[in-house]
């Protein structure tokens, strides 16, 4: 058997074992700060691989190590979900981590605990097959994702001193290999008003108008932002308008909006922050980029601002062509090559520290966050094959 048949073959007498790791994992709710027990489970199911490291880190990452080389590949997976919204939304339970028909049922399994149970078997192949003895690959389980983009590798980087060669970030591609998406970032205007009787409210100044109108006026900015060929259009929309005053007999004397923000390339957080700064630039008004500062399910405190900068790989750089050579020798037809609607850990990985990502993972991007997410079991021995054999053949 050739290594790709060697690799697939295992995948696949694996799968059983791949989905009831997913189940258990979706079984287990983990929202950012709340990862703690999935953590622990995760850990579990490498525990019996025997890596030559497997450790929880101070922000609470599950880290296992394959190898000692000096070309270091980091495989990624965000173990934290967001929650399951209406309940009469959903056709099964989201937390029961079912499996039937060919899927596993849940939150999570697209975004993202089937790419963290794809990594365990990945792993466990490697440890089968062997792995080139100049290569050291790291197994990461990461939490806080969902709140907040890369805060977990900034720590990995930054406090874990792992600084891998490349990326493989496993957040869902629908069979696609991703090579960038657009950044984002969080911006708070607040409105000062002055307040005054509502029956005379001639005499004060009301910060709900001001904000109305820059809210319209923010609105229109979306219409004009710039495209890129390959990320598409900027976009910039209003997520939360919250207004106060003395009593409801009174013009209200504050009002604070929260701006969600997508870039494209050519867009950066300067220009994103001087637009709203000019549309409010007539009234008593702050613009400011919010700090993420939540504490870790490990009680450790570690902040970062929430601006997420844009990336993109060349379509002819050699980790793209690497993730595309062993999709052909692997499954035999030719990969589309893509980017991602939404924001990854690569906010931080590529954008922050310039650390080529590469993304394939199992699932449909459109089930992310939405009601009946489920994932297709022969998506995850796909991904479990294609970590295994890029790893070995790095």
């Amino acid at each position: 058997m050739t290594p790709e048949e060697k690799t697939l073959d295992l995948a696949q007498r694996y799968k059983g074992e791949t989905a009831e790791n997913l189940s258990k994992l979706v079984k287990i709710k983990s929202f950012s700060t709340k990862e703690e027990a999935v953590q622990q489970e995760l850990k579990r199911q490498m525990e019996p691989l025997n890596l030559d490291e497997l450790k929880m880190d101070g922000l609470g990452n599950v880290i296992g190590r394959l190898g000692h080389g000096k070309k270091i590949l980091a495989i990624d997976a965000h173990m934290d979900t967001v929650e399951a919204g209406n309940p009469d939304n959903w056709e099964f339970d989201p937390f029961s981590g079912k499996i039937e028909d060919g899927y596993v049922l849940g939150r999570g399994t697209v975004d993202q605990k089937g790419g963290a149970a794809s990594i365990v078997t990945a792993a466990r192949i490697l440890k089968e097959l062997g792995l080139n003895k100049d290569v050291t690959v790291y197994f990461v389980g990461s939490v806080m994702e969902e709140d907040c983009d890369g805060l977990c590798w900034k720590y990995i980087i930054e406090e874990d001193r792992i600084k891998p060669d490349l990326v493989i970030c496993t957040e869902p591609t629908n069979g696609k290999i991703s090579r960038g998406h657009r950044g984002r970032m969080e911006m708070e205007v607040i409105f000062r008003g002055i307040s005054a009787h509502g029956s005379a409210p001639e005499r004060g100044k009301n910060a709900i108008y001001m904000a109305s109108k820059a809210c319209l006026d923010i609105k229109a900015l979306n219409d004009r932002l710039k495209s890129d060929p390959f990320l598409g259009k900027g976009s910039v929309t209003i997520t939360d308008f919250v207004s106060k005053g003395p009593s409801l007999c009174a013009v209200a004397d504050y009002a604070k909006i929260h701006v969600d923000r997508r870039l494209t390339l050519g867009e950066t957080k300067e220009s994103a922050l001087t637009e709203i700064k000019e549309i409010v630039k007539e009234v008593d008004a702050e613009v400011q980029i919010l700090q993420y500062e939540e504490k870790a399910y490990t009680g450790l405190r570690y902040g970062m601002e929430k601006y997420y900068p844009t990336w993109v790989l060349p379509e002819e750089h050699a980790a793209v062509k690497k993730a595309i050579k062993v999709y052909e020798s692997l499954f035999r037809n030719t990969p589309s090559v893509d980017k991602w609607t939404f924001s990854t850990n690569a906010v931080t990985i590529t954008g922050l520290y310039g650390i080529p990502t590469i993304g394939f993972g199992p699932g449909d991007e459109a089930l992310a966050h939405a009601p009946n997410e489920k994932i297709p079991i022969e998506d995850l021995v796909k991904a479990s094959a294609f970590y295994a054999l890029y790893a070995s053949q790095l």
